[in-house]
């Protein structure tokens, strides 16, 4: 089974090359890498170059204009572009422990999600933690100990320790997660409504569990590392509660505004090449 792996960014170029070692220091490798650029910089295309010529990685830069936070949008643009049976959501301030892709595609089950955990790493460590860090239980634990790493009951892997299903809202994290494309297609993708931060997320977790999915988590499996940065604006927040507050009262399981609205929409211009994509 393929797998690819969504990884959204927006001008953190020092913490994606971390996620993208993370990502080519693994057990099992996945088929292609695609960055979700939501606007940044050419500073995340410079540091992208070295990756972007390097064949055995795979990694495609999917750009779109910075016209504030439209996360669900980039998010879809990479899914169309994906070649991949099975998409890991991976943001680009998340590092994957090094069976991270071995782990996703073990847990990976038809009628179902997965939701992934994560350890947070905290403001002290943030500048210097890599995947390094990770290479190791030894390690693992000597940097939580010296950092006081949250969640960091996380860093431990237990490959047989068995997954459990679920339907319910809180806990969801895009941050990692794992689907089956097909499933997505099916729902058509986030909801391109929400933008700003907040709700995307949970939006299409309800969409999907009205499809008859259920949600899959293993709290010691496909683990990854949150590095620290500021809050982001909530500016939207409320106007996105009410988006999802619809969701949870329609039988609908397909949002009027995803990747439907991008196949139709000519301006869209996906580029399919490994260069930057343009919106």
């Amino acid at each position: 089974m393929k797998v690819s792996v969504i990884v959204p960014t927006y001008n953190r170029p020092k913490a994606l090359k971390k996620v993208l070692d993370g990502l080519a220091n693994q057990t099992q490798a996945p088929h292609e890498i695609i960055i979700a650029d939501d606007g940044s910089t050419q500073e995340t295309a410079r540091m992208l170059a070295l990756y972007l010529a390097q064949p055995d990685l795979n990694v495609h830069h999917v750009w779109q204009e910075d016209k504030e936070f439209r996360l669900s949008m980039i998010r879809n643009k990479a899914i169309l572009k994906a070649q991949g049976d099975y998409l890991v959501m991976l943001d680009g301030d998340c590092i994957p422990e090094k069976h991270f892709i071995q782990d996703h595609l073990s847990l990976a089950e038809k009628g179902c999600f997965f939701q992934g955990k994560r350890v947070i790493v905290n403001q002290k460590s943030e500048a210097q933690f890599t995947c390094i860090d990770m290479d190791s239980f030894a390690r693992r634990l000597t940097h939580a100990m010296k950092f006081n790493i949250s969640n960091s009951h996380h860093i431990l892997r237990i490959p047989f320790w068995p997954a459990h299903r679920m339907s319910k809202l809180s806990g969801i994290r895009g941050c990692n997660m794992g689907f089956f494309r097909k499933d997505l297609v099916a729902v058509n993708g986030y909801n391109q409504a929400i933008q700003g931060w907040g709700r995307e997320d949970q939006e299409i977790v309800v969409r999907l569990y009205k499809l008859g999915l259920k949600r899959k988590e293993n709290p010691f499996k496909a683990i990854c590392y949150h590095l620290w940065h500021p809050e982001n604006s909530r500016n939207n927040l409320g106007k996105n509660d009410m988006i999802l507050e619809k969701a949870i009262a329609s039988p609908a399981s397909f949002c009027e505004s995803g990747l439907n609205q991008l196949i139709s929409n000519d301006k869209s211009n996906i580029d399919v090449s490994n260069n930057n994509e343009i919106d």
